[in-house]
């Protein structure tokens, strides 16, 4: 409406002045009703014309969009493990909370005992090593008694075989193979005792050890799956939809305890979906001004500053069927993401809030470059100043969209 009535200015008034003070046709005389078609003809035909090129100048160089939303994250409040719900720590059902915080607790009497368990193979582990040490000292004792017996046999042998070799008839051969029979049996009880000892210390070394870090790894898998009956706020945050109750059964595959919004998410930026047509237009860099229903009559100066590559109804997963495009029904929209120029632009718009936005075009630089020449610096300086016709439809928008909220839409 508002570019036919700029149009009509340089096409139908012009026109109409011809008419009345040139050729002297008056309104309700020459010119009536019937016949305005005749005698204003041309400037109705131009006025459409002209009309018509400024709207698709206006809407194809600087793009508006009704799909503006400040999306926000939310992440589902679900335990690592199934369980029942033995505590609750947060009474509302909606609340704020800080990174760390416990929400809520399942029954933990398994992971506990499992803990315990564990710290009691730990103890038995420490007892075990304190026999072993028991063990070697009482092979210390034994050898020496072992090597004393052997020595004790070994100097009666050499005793008996000193006599034997002065005078073989005081002593007989066969006491002589007896003691030397002993002397070997007490080598190999030494043996047998060193052995003993080398077990014991191998055992209080390698083995032992090897049990206690086993168990004190127990320890930690128990104590870390105990930690997990716990289930703590990962960020800071508000908590909403949390209708938990001691005695429920949560599971994170199919049943969120709540939702938990991270603190600032959804604020001091926008997302807009602008048309496919917008694709060779959209840059990042250019200044745009939205206007939502969560904070009416206030336009806010923004810029884009990313463009997505790809559009969303383009998207496929694998599957057992072919695509078949005519599946897509709607096309898809080019992601553009926004941010206010100045600090605290969006402040007072709540996350989720749905905006208009535009954005604009600007051919200054190119002009000043001096790469195109007049007649195309003139098209583009027209481009550019059509964009204060985009700009005034915005504000009147925002001024109207409370009144078409309120008021014509009954909400």
């Amino acid at each position: 409406m508002l570019e036919l009535l700029l149009c009509s200015l340089l096409t139908l008034l012009p026109d109409y002045l011809y008419r009345r003070y040139v050729q002297g046709k008056r309104i309700g005389k020459e010119i009536t009703l019937y016949s305005v078609w005749f005698e204003l003809r041309w400037g109705i035909i131009t006025c459409l014309m002209l009309t018509i090129g400024l709207i698709t100048v206006v809407f194809y160089n600087h793009p508006s969009t009704t799909n503006a939303t400040a999306f926000f994250r939310t992440i589902p409040i679900l335990p690592e493990t199934n369980g029942r719900v033995a505590e609750i720590y947060i009474d509302t059902v909606s609340g704020v909370v800080k990174q760390g915080e416990p929400i809520f607790r399942l029954d933990s009497s398994r992971q506990a005992a499992a803990v315990e368990t564990a710290r009691r193979r730990i103890a038995e582990a420490d007892a075990a090593m304190v026999v072993a040490q028991a063990d070697i000292a009482a092979s210390e004792g034994k050898l020496q008694e072992a090597r004393s017996a052997h020595q004790q046999a070994l100097d009666e042998l050499e005793t008996r075989q000193e006599l034997y070799r002065r005078n073989p008839a005081t002593v007989a051969l066969r006491e002589l193979e007896r003691l030397q029979v002993t002397v070997d049996g007490r080598q190999g009880t030494i043996n047998a005792v060193i052995a003993g000892k080398e077990q014991a210390e191998t055992r209080l070394s390698t083995l032992l050890p090897a049990e206690k870090a086993s168990a004190e790894a127990q320890l930690a898998e128990a104590e870390v799956e105990l930690a997990k009956t716990v289930i703590r706020a990962g960020v800071s945050g508000h908590v909403e939809q949390f209708t938990l109750r001691v005695g429920d059964v949560v599971n994170p595959l199919m049943r969120p305890a709540g939702i938990l919004i991270p603190e600032g998410a959804g604020r001091g930026r926008l997302q807009a979906g602008f048309g496919q047509i917008e694709a060779q237009v959209m840059r990042v860099g250019m200044a745009a001004e939205v206007t939502c229903v969560s904070k009416p009559w206030v336009v806010v100066p923004m810029v884009v500053t990313g463009v997505q590559d790809f559009i969303a109804a383009g998207q496929i997963r694998s599957g057992e069927q072919l695509i078949d495009p005519q599946q897509v029904l709607r096309p898809g929209s080019i992601l553009v993401f926004l941010e206010p120029i100045y600090d605290g632009g969006l402040d007072g718009v709540t996350p989720g809030s749905s905006c208009i936005a535009n954005a604009y075009s600007s051919n200054h630089e190119r002009i000043a470059s001096g790469e195109v020449g007049g007649v195309k610096a003139l098209a583009l300086h027209a481009v550019d100043a059509v964009a204060l016709v985009h700009a005034a439809i915005l504000r009147i928008q925002a001024l109207l969209l409370p009144i078409q909220t309120l008021v014509f839409a009954g909400h």
